[in-house]
């Protein structure tokens, strides 16, 4: 699932919360968030602030496949 489809889940389940709302608390223009929302192109640190702006945790992992150990 794509990110930018993840974030609109989170948009839902945070109450309905509009994309303009989200960028609102970003302190970022609707058009930049709707750009990066259509591209799928986001930073870790937006990623961060989104988690930050709707009351989540980010969590970016890599996981080694032969040890299972997490980076």
């Amino acid at each position: 699932m794509a990110l930018s489809e993840k974030i609109r889940i989170l948009l839902v389940k945070r109450g309905n919360i509009s994309e303009a709302e989200l960028a609102r608390r970003l302190g970022i223009s609707p058009q930049n968030l709707n750009n990066k929302m259509k591209r799928d192109n986001f930073t870790e640190k937006d990623l961060q602030k989104i988690a930050e702006a709707l009351d989540c945790t980010f969590n970016a992992l890599f996981t080694l496949n032969d040890t299972g150990e997490t980076l």
